[in-house]
């Protein structure tokens, strides 16, 4: 039979549904492939694995414990459950990834730590909120809070300024809670912030990060950081008990190097935001289309008629609803501005022709 598959040469049109379907940067590929050579030893005690450690710590200007695990599901859950016992719970916004996208991997891996959801229109916990559902109970009947996550940017694309996280840093201090950040697309927040990894994570206060490196251009990592090093106590068997501890644990650190080494992290970041900004700014004052939120970082929320997310459809366009009904758009290191402007074109039309 003549074989009919597609060569693997033949590429779709660039999509915008998710900055998961990029593929590996260079830096981070040429990375993997230097590491790719000789024979070295397994399950992290390598050479790669302790210079992307190191790498990571001068990024960060701290001596932070370093772990390198497969996802950001595991990376969230296997943190969170090292800062709880079963009988705790942990405080999130209604949207966190952590509550609605992660399939009760919170909880399974903290042995039943429960999460406390706190209402959100812009998927950020404050103060206020954390301080309500922190102190609403004391009782025994009810799970201790221990701990809060915030996700920076957010699941809306909003990113938390400085002060935000210091203000939200102050009370969980003063309530004797540990925070806890999601970073997915930690490389945007500091892009959109125009500050420094530190600056955003242990000088303002959050315990432990979770960096994430699939979103920003690598194949597959993500990198856990505890700045309070007594909190990583016996983490490492964590991670190899979840099935976290690559034996080849090499090819998770050294995309690392290469992503640091000259700045392609942020670079990344940059890139992906100025592309959300571009499309923000292409159709804005169109009739009846409608920023959901303010673009900070790399997604751009759009309120629309059905009528014209459905022409969008039939040209092709794959984006995803299930925040608020609304079309979600998400840019990423190597997002072609061209492409952007054809999503702007074909925003425009279906909303001029409907």
């Amino acid at each position: 039979m003549p074989d009919t598959a597609l060569p693997l040469t033949t590429l779709a049109p660039q999509q915008f549904a998710s900055d998961n379907y990029a593929g590996i940067c260079p830096e981070a590929w040429n990375a993997m492939h230097e590491a790719n050579a000789g024979s070295v030893p397994a399950y992290g005690d390598d050479p790669w694995t302790q210079r992307a450690a190191d790498a990571l710590r001068d990024l960060f200007e701290h001596e932070a414990e370093v772990f390198f695990a497969f996802n950001g599901t595991a990376a969230n859950s296997l943190a969170l459950a090292s800062l709880c016992q079963s009988y705790h719970s942990v405080i999130c916004s209604a949207s966190a990834h952590v509550e609605t996208d992660e399939c009760g991997a919170p909880e399974f891996f903290s042995n039943g730590s429960k999460l406390l959801v706190a209402a959100s229109t812009d998927g950020k916990l404050t103060p206020e909120a954390i301080r309500a559902l922190a102190t609403s109970r004391s009782d025994i009947h009810f799970p201790k809070p221990r701990a809060v996550t915030i996700t920076q940017p957010t699941e809306t694309g909003l990113v938390y300024a400085i002060d935000e996280v210091k203000a939200i840093a102050a009370v969980c201090r003063e309530l004797g809670l540990r925070l806890h950040m999601d970073g997915a697309r930690f490389a945007n927040a500091c892009a959109a912030l125009n500050c420094s990894p530190a600056d955003i994570t242990w000088k303002a206060g959050v315990d432990v990060l979770c960096f994430g490196g699939t979103k920003n251009g690598m194949g597959v990592g993500e990198a856990i950081l505890f700045f309070d090093r007594g909190l990583a106590q016996d983490f490492d068997y964590r991670c190899k008990q979840a099935g976290q501890l690559a034996s080849k644990m090499r090819f998770l650190a050294a995309p690392w190097l290469g992503m640091i080494k000259d700045g392609a992290w942020l670079r990344n970041g940059q890139h992906a935001n100025a592309c959300a900004r571009r499309l923000a700014e292409k159709i804005s004052g169109l009739p009846e289309i409608e920023p959901m939120f303010a673009v900070q970082a790399n997604a751009v929320f759009l309120k629309a008629p059905e009528s014209v997310l459905d022409a969008l459809r039939a040209k092709g366009w794959r984006f995803y609803t299930f925040i608020g009904g609304g079309a979600r758009f998400m840019f990423a290191w190597d997002a072609d501005p061209a492409r952007v402007d054809q999503l702007a074109a074909d925003i425009q039309n279906a909303s001029e022709n409907r």
